[in-house]
């Protein structure tokens, strides 16, 4: 068959490069425009278009998708599939349409729960001891295509984000292969949703970071994990922000305001919260690196009775 594949970030690449090495051709590839990034804001090309230029295969990178230009380009690689792993647009009708065999997406959760553009973060803040990837068909919706194979994967304790996301990738790239096959071999049937059923994971902002101490310390713990890499969860201590990357609950009870420090180890700085205590065990002071606490503290002091508060000084209600 004549595919085109259509994603962007890292997550994208083992759905790519499974493909390319199926029996199917890969003859066009559609991901994200170079963007700015790190301090330097030098524009940066996506790892899809990286792939592509290793490869030798043609590839677009349309500022907008609804443009007759684009869709005259698409058509133009005569696609008999479509498939699609994070490439970061809701693909319109005329897309949709334009393959005979459809467009097939792979997403990083178990529809019909976490439908959008973060599941792999909302999994791990909500503490979910596993989710996985689904494959389905598109629709003009969001995820909301009837599904096509289904794999779980568990979330390890010490799962981050940024850990769970590559063994999802891995999975992902596998199932998109068995599905289309499947579905050449005319042994799939796609199957409806239950939309009651689903739950939404929208994209996170940097403001998601900020941790409130009134919460539980469990949902805290998760909420540092699910951040990780990016956003990252942040507080702010003697009126600077500090980046929280590693951090474990702990089952102390106190009568503390959530926020003060009732510990100080060698390893790891133990925080009140609204239930239980966090042991901060990974920090990035404000113009610092990332450190562990013992590191740290090698060269700072830390007292216990001291606060760490969820807003800045000048923010605090007088």
């Amino acid at each position: 068959m004549r595919i085109v594949f259509m994603g962007t970030p890292e997550f994208a690449v083992p759905s790519l490069q499974a493909l390319l090495k199926s029996d199917d051709q890969v003859v066009g590839i559609v991901t994200q425009p170079d963007r700015p990034k790190g301090r330097g804001q030098a524009l940066t090309p996506p790892p899809i278009k990286l792939i592509a230029q290793q490869a030798g295969i043609p590839f677009l990178q349309p500022a907008k998708i609804r443009v007759p230009e684009f869709l005259t380009a698409l058509a133009a690689w005569k696609p008999d599939l479509i498939a699609v792993t994070a490439y970061g647009r809701i693909l319109h009708s005329p897309i949709l349409t334009m393959p005979p065999m459809g467009c097939v997406n792979v997403h990083g959760s178990l529809l019909p729960k976490y439908r959008g553009a973060a599941p792999v973060q909302w999994a791990v803040i909500n503490g979910e001891t596993a989710t996985g990837i689904t494959t389905m068909m598109m629709d003009e919706g969001m995820d909301t295509g009837a599904m096509l194979l289904q794999e779980a994967l568990p979330i390890f304790p010490d799962d981050t984000a940024g850990t769970l996301a590559p063994r999802l990738a891995v999975l992902g790239g596998r199932l998109l292969v068995e599905t289309i096959a499947k579905l050449k071999a005319g042994t799939l049937t796609p199957q409806p949703q239950n939309h009651a059923l689903a739950t939404m994971a929208p994209p996170l902002k940097k403001e998601d970071g900020a941790i409130d101490w009134m919460t539980s310390a469990i949902s805290l713990a998760n909420r540092v994990r699910g951040l990780s890499p990016w956003p990252g969860a942040y507080t702010y201590f003697g009126g600077e922000r500090w980046m929280v990357w590693s951090a474990v609950q702990s089952p102390v009870k106190s009568d503390a305001i959530p926020g003060t420090i009732l510990e100080v180890t060698k390893q790891s700085i133990l925080v009140a919260t609204g239930e239980g205590g966090l042991a901060l065990r990974e920090i990035q002071p404000a113009n610092s690196k990332r450190l562990t606490v013992a590191q740290y503290l090698a060269g700072h002091r830390v007292s216990k009775g001291q606060r760490f508060d969820a807003v800045p000084p000048s923010e605090r209600p007088a």
